[in-house]
Formats: structure tokens, C-alpha cells, sequence
């Protein structure tokens, strides 16, 4: 290391009111011209599946709330994508799955399709 480097150290701890961590099931990004926002979000109750008796349209009503929201500096969320990866493929490893799990809401949207359904546009 030469003189003009500086070595890092970060002594970081966690408050115990914080330590057991914050129930999420998805969350959503987004963001601004100065900041990164991810919202953290719990459900309150199964998906519903509604159907409107007009039209036949099925929607998956989803109630939910915003369990946590963590703002970031544009400056680490590429590093913050990058750990995610390397996390996502470490546990990939780890559990021996061979592909990323399937997104819960949609497998849930799915199952509650009915297959028979000559309204539902997606069925062929």
C-alpha cells in the first residue's frame, strides 16, 4: 500500500431494538434525482382475487403496508446491486437450487387462475 492510500476500518454495530430485523414479503424501488428509495413492504391479508361483474376482469388485490423505508445515496446502489448478486448467488450455492425462486405473487396470481376461464385474455 503506498503512502497516498489509506486503509479503511468500520466499526459497526447494531441498536438491539433493531437486531431481530423487519418483516418484509417484496419491495419496491424507486427513486429520486438525489436518492434511492426502497419501501419494504408487509401484507395484511392474503392476495384477493376480485372479479369486476362488468367486464369479467380479474385483479389480484393485493393489501399491504410499508413495513420499513430505506433511503440511499446514488453513490452505493450500484455496490448495493452488486452485494445483492453475489448474496443471491452465495445462497444459490448454499441451498443447492439450480435457479432463483419463483416471485411468490406471481405463483400465487397463477394458482388462482381458472384454467377454463374463456374471459381471462392470457388463456389460449
Amino acid at each position: 500500500m503506498s503512502q497516498d492510500q489509506t486503509q479503511r476500518s468500520m466499526n459497526i454495530s447494531v441498536p438491539s431494538e433493531v437486531e431481530v430485523g423487519t418483516p418484509a414479503d417484496f419491495v419496491s424501488v424507486w427513486h429520486t434525482p438525489n436518492a434511492f428509495l426502497m419501501d419494504f413492504i408487509v401484507l395484511k391479508k392474503p392476495p384477493q382475487t376480485e372479479v369486476n361483474e362488468e367486464t369479467g376482469q380479474r385483479t389480484a388485490r393485493v393489501d399491504a403496508v410499508v413495513s420499513s423505508r430505506v433511503r440511499i445515496p446514488p453513490e452505493q446502489v450500484f455496490p448495493l446491486i452488486q452485494a445483492l448478486q453475489a448474496q443471491g448467488n452465495m445462497w444459490l450455492q448454499e441451498t443447492g437450487r439450480s435457479t432463483e425462486p419463483t416471485n411468490w405473487l406471481d405463483a400465487h396470481h397463477n394458482a388462482n387462475k381458472d384454467m377454463n376461464d374463456p374471459t381471462d385474455p392470457t388463456e389460449s
